[in-house]
């Protein structure tokens, strides 16, 4: 098969709302087939002895009501599933020992998928415990039926998110820390600079148990930094899914905090200008990569076919492993990753359809394969001799791409996670301590 290219006038049609459909029906497969029903954890990634990632348990938990809402599982088999998980993390052990699942209310990165103990000496995360209390909120903002699951269901996320210790993950510094580890303590860095820590901010100010101060928010967004590129004025964050994740969960439309109120837009609007520069970046391809174009786009964080050194065609490349690719100053090496360019839908569909359309029936990246789209694929690199492709495409799933296709699709469908968030009492007053104003914020009731 020869390399896409994304110049192609052929290109120039919509996916439909069948594609849409299948596509979001293949990828919320995963959920099921890569779970441990016993405790609800899902794998991380779909090698051998995976571990499980509490950040994509945490897309699964909001994933689900879109299941059930789709046809894909009933009521009854999700609300179960997902009490399974928050069954397990409110029981899981808690404490500074070293082989536990969790601490002060946050939880390690990896856990192992049987045992649901900490894997791989890894840390103690704030953003992937934000995300997994993310979708513990969504549950229960689904799961309202005066039923003895769903009541349990409604309480254990209530329970979980009032047990994390924001103030605590400050470690006593204006911002927050990205997490800490028993050996070490808390890692160096911090959350500043615009990313997906949004959500994690919100959040945090939320609490009615242990909440960050005002002043964090503050502290975190005097560290943004405006762009102007290829015509754009945006608060600039290079990969694409920093511009994502947390609109999956909370409808930034019409809403605004100082930030946004002095540079007149709302985040909506700034995640829009990105999904742009994407296209206007490949479409002019300034490192003039194979099958970048208008409709062949996604440079986001993914699995990469390097590390590797070739010279192809006289120029001499490098390749990357695992590494946040950037949009406009890289590191860019080639990789797209089409369900970067899923989760952009409600921002850009003028322009998203068109490269979903591409991606499914041009570059054919559904093709042998299980869970939807290739999780990253680079018409630049040769790949292994004989692939399908005859280019270099992923050989895994991910779960951390999985969920924003299915998150995002029904989002632009239905508004139906952002409507349950938005009746999130937490997520109201999050919003609010941030200095958030306006739209459909102003019509919700005082938490």
């Amino acid at each position: 098969m020869p390399p896409p290219t994304g110049r192609s006038r052929r290109t120039r049609q919509n996916a439909s709302l069948n594609d849409l459909l299948q596509l979001q029906r293949e990828t919320f497969d995963y959920f099921l087939d890569e779970a441990n029903p016993a405790n609800g954890l899902i794998r991380d990634k779909t090698a051998a002895d995976w571990p499980a990632s509490i950040a994509v348990t945490g897309l699964a938990l909001a994933c689900y009501p879109v299941a059930v809402e789709r046809g894909f599982m009933s009521r009854r088999a999700a609300a179960a599933l997902t009490l399974s998980t928050l069954r397990f993390f409110w029981t899981s052990p808690q404490g500074p020992e070293p082989d536990g699942t969790g601490y002060r209310g946050f939880y390690y990165h990896f856990l192992d998928m049987q045992t649901g103990r900490r894997a791989w000496r890894c840390e103690l995360s704030t953003i992937d415990s934000a995300l997994l209390l993310a979708g513990a909120l969504a549950a229960a903002a689904y799961f309202d039926a005066e039923v003895a699951e769903e009541q349990e269901i409604r309480m254990l996320a209530d329970a979980l998110y009032r047990r994390a210790d924001w103030k605590w993950a400050q470690n006593q510094g204006a911002t927050v820390t990205h997490g800490w580890t028993p050996e070490g303590g808390f890692i160096k860095y911090r959350w500043e600079g615009y990313d997906e820590a949004l959500l994690l901010y919100i959040l945090g100010l939320g609490s009615p148990t242990h909440p960050l101060p005002e002043s964090s928010y503050a502290a975190w967004t005097s560290t943004y930094r405006w762009e102007s590129c290829y015509g754009y004025d945006y608060l600039y964050a290079g990969p694409l899914f920093t511009h994502q994740l947390s609109h999956a969960w909370i409808d930034f439309r019409g809403i605004q905090d100082a930030f946004m109120r002095e540079k007149g837009i709302d985040y909506f609007e700034n995640s829009r200008r990105a999904t742009y520069l994407q296209q206007c970046y490949a479409t002019m391809n300034p490192r003039k990569f194979e099958g970048y174009g208008e409709c062949c786009w996604g440079i986001t964080a993914s699995e990469g076919p390097g590390p590797a050194t070739l010279r192809l065609n006289g120029i001499v490349r490098e390749f990357y492993d695992y590494v946040g690719r950037g949009v406009p100053y890289g590191p860019d090496d080639g990789t797209l990753a089409p369900w970067a360019v899923a989760a952009s839908l409600p921002f850009a569909p003028e322009i998203v359809l068109e490269a979903l359309d591409f991606c499914i029936h041009q570059a054919k990246l559904k093709e042998f394969n299980r869970y939807g789209f290739k999780a990253a694929f680079n018409p630049t690199h040769p790949g292994e001799p004989g692939n399908p492709y005859g280019w270099w495409v992923s050989p895994w799933h991910f779960g951390i791409n999985q969920g924003p296709i299915v998150l995002m699709i029904e989002n632009y469908l239905t508004d139906l996670v952002w409507r349950l968030m938005r009746a999130c009492p937490y997520v109201v007053t999050g919003l609010r301590r941030a200095g958030f104003e306006g739209g459909w914020l102003d019509q919700s009731p005082p938490a």
